[in-house]
């Protein structure tokens, strides 16, 4: 005959289902939390992104036109003012979602321009004009807006062993340049904050920025300002966080 106090009761069973309930309730609430409190971090993440990348373009505009077009022409300052009114108005672009076919119609446009040119030398200052926007294009690629929808097929034959070597493990096989890259994941740093974090100051650092900046791991909003890291460099940083796992 079986003990009486093993056979569960009724109400045992309830309170035991209710418990199980109310777990998994509270799990649900707290990946529900977690996943929302991602998915704000994230939009203020790309806010910020966005606010440094427009002052970025805005400066950067100002500064390589005012450097590398033509000097002395008659029509400088004209010319100026239509390619800053171009190439500003391509901003919107950082907060939409870019298609090919939009870049290819801003591309016509810069032609079109083009083609009403008047002297031998402008293709030197539409060349400086055509070269902001192409780094507009790969600002707007960094914030993962712009999709060309190419198929990209893994094949782990075309990897270029020297290429691969030369700008992505020698660039990251440092200790203070991962740390530099790490801590630009969620903000941009000065270069004050990145010598304190990293310990090394004036030419050392520098030394290590650049390498980073060569091979467009990071950039720098303008001359002494901010540096931010690139899609390139946070897609770096996602999978040697995934690698770490089978570490």
């Amino acid at each position: 005959m079986k003990n009486v106090e093993q056979i569960p009761r009724p109400e045992i069973l309830d309170i035991g289902a209710k418990l199980e309930a109310i777990h998994r309730d509270i799990k649900l609430l707290k990946e529900k939390s977690s996943q929302e409190y991602l998915d704000l971090l994230f939009a203020n993440l790309k806010k910020d992104f966005l606010i440094s990348m427009k002052s970025y373009v805005s400066d950067d505009i100002e500064n390589q036109l005012e450097k590398c077009m033509v000097d002395p022409c008659k029509m400088r300052k004209t010319c100026k003012s239509r390619f800053t009114d171009f190439l500003t108005k391509n901003s919107h672009m950082f907060t939409e979602e870019v298609n090919k076919d939009l870049i290819d119609e801003k591309r016509a446009e810069l032609s079109e321009m083009e083609k009403e040119a008047a002297f031998n030398k402008c293709g030197i200052c539409f060349s400086e004009v055509n070269e902001l926007f192409d780094k507009q294009i790969s600002l707007i690629d960094s914030l993962q807006i712009y999709n060309n929808n190419v198929d990209k097929k893994t094949d782990i034959a075309s990897i270029s062993d020297e290429k691969m070597v030369k700008n992505v493990l020698e660039p990251l096989a440092n200790k203070q340049r991962l740390q530099i890259l790490k801590s630009m994941a969620s903000r941009t740093r000065t270069f004050s904050n990145l010598s304190e974090l990293t310990g090394l100051r004036g030419g050392n650092l520098l030394f290590h920025l650049q390498k980073l900046l060569e091979n467009d791991l990071i950039l720098q909003r303008h001359e002494r300002g901010d540096y931010m890291i690139t899609k390139k460099g946070f897609n770096l940083l996602l999978l040697l966080t995934n690698i770490q796992k089978d570490i």
